[in-house]
């Protein structure tokens, strides 16, 4: 392994930024990951030359946004390879490789920690704690019916524009299978030139959000040329007590997006909540969310923020998919479906990968539409969405995570 480290001094700035590149040849024997080396194979086996398990490879590296390059393929094999980051976002999708053929990847990937700074840190839940979302690792997983590896390169990014989630969960990087969120599929359709930023969790309403420092975090790295994406109002619509609704509070909080996002010259975009699979006796989606994806709406009238309208795209999604079909975008599975599963698992507002694979292209295709300068990052073979003609479930395909948990996310 090579790591090399760079300083490039600031003339004009009395500092010093340090650059940090990592090279790793997995054709080599490489360690298993620990704190005094820092890097290695990680949390499954270490993969052996015959191997076409998954596996993991971490790197510890401060906070910040990494390009990464790796070069998949094998000289003794044809492979597939999926490569997803830290807490499953999916980053390369089923890429095929003939034998003794490579191809070359390349993305970015957020890496963050709890703190802010010396005196601040983010209130993280204590469901959150010890998942590959808050460590000190850069964690890179390569899944997929037989993954190969021939090299990873790891470089610091500093400068390229990012985009910042916010959220509950249906946002964020969802840690277990079978539970997955739009937001740690959209990095998917990005190409090496944008970050994805997921500061979405489970369970959270806007104010909460805000309450437990996460906002703060964003702003502590934000910067002009990013983008904010927020979608609230499914655990906002619960909130009871004196000025809670969506008048009042789930307004004002938004408005407090608005600006302080607008303060620092980024772009901010809301998303109005997903739908819940709520049927009536005539098939059609009743809304379950009040007047929350209207407020949403009447505070960027007043403030001139774009709006990707998520619940009517997914209204449409599972209409189109039926009463029965729609279950399968959602965490719906018979009992024994996973191991110590005794009973079935059906959740009508959480999505599994397929679901959320799904709705991430509905959130591109919104960006596409409102001619946002970012989507001129997008990759090649991301083709227009219609959430009326969706893709077929049969044909897509995933290749799970090691870890599962059938217990449902915060929030409902």
């Amino acid at each position: 392994m090579r790591i090399l480290f760079n300083i490039t001094l600031l003339l004009c700035l009395p500092l010093i930024t340090w650059a940090q590149s990592f090279d790793f040849d997995l054709t080599k024997e490489q360690p298993v990951y620990n704190e005094t080396t820092g890097y290695g194979y990680d949390i499954l086996p270490s993969p052996t030359k015959k191997s076409t398990h998954p596996f993991y490879f971490s790197v510890k590296v401060p906070d910040g946004n990494y390009k990464v390059r790796v070069v998949l393929g094998s000289k003794k094999r044809a492979a597939t390879t999926t490569v997803r980051a830290e807490a499953r976002r999916l980053m390369v999708e089923n890429a095929q490789t003939r034998k003794g053929k490579t191809a070359n990847y390349e993305f970015v990937v957020n890496k963050r920690t709890p703190y802010i700074n010396d005196k601040e840190r983010v209130k993280i839940k204590e469901r959150e704690k010890g998942t590959l979302t808050w460590d000190e690792k850069l964690t890179l997983e390569f899944n997929g019916d037989a993954p190969a590896v021939t090299s990873i390169h790891i470089e610091r990014d500093d400068v390229c524009p990012t985009i910042y989630l916010c959220g509950n969960s249906t946002v964020t990087d969802q840690s277990a299978e079978p539970w997955a969120s739009w937001g740690q599929m959209i990095p998917r359709w990005f190409n090496e030139n944008v970050a994805i930023a997921n500061h979405a969790e489970s369970g959270l309403t806007a104010g909460t959000f805000i309450a437990q420092n996460r906002l703060a975090q964003v702003m502590s790295t934000l910067k002009q040329g990013d983008y904010v994406i927020c979608e609230f109002g499914h655990n906002d619509e619960k909130e009871k007590g004196p000025g809670s609704g969506a008048w009042y509070h789930y307004s004002r909080n938004l408005k407090i997006f608005v600006d302080q996002v607008r303060s620092k010259g980024a772009t901010i975009i809301f998303c109005t909540p997903t739908q819940r699979r709520n049927f009536d006796k005539k098939g059609k989606i009743t809304n379950t969310h009040g007047d929350f994806p209207a407020a949403m709406c009447a505070v960027a009238q007043r403030e001139h923020v774009e709006v990707i309208d998520l619940n009517g795209m997914t209204k449409t999604f599972f209409e189109t998919l039926g009463v029965e079909g729609s279950k399968g975008a959602l965490v719906h599975y018979p009992a024994n479906t996973f191991s110590n599963q005794e009973k079935p698992l059906a959740d009508n507002t959480h999505f599994n990968p397929y679901g959320a694979y799904e709705v991430a292209k509905m959130v591109v295709q919104g960006m596409k539409d409102l001619h946002l300068p970012i989507t001129q990052n997008l990759r090649s073979d991301f083709t227009s969405f219609n959430p009326s003609k969706p893709d077929a479930k049969e044909e897509f395909v995933w290749s799970p995570s090691q870890s599962a948990d059938l217990v449902k996310p915060d929030g409902n």
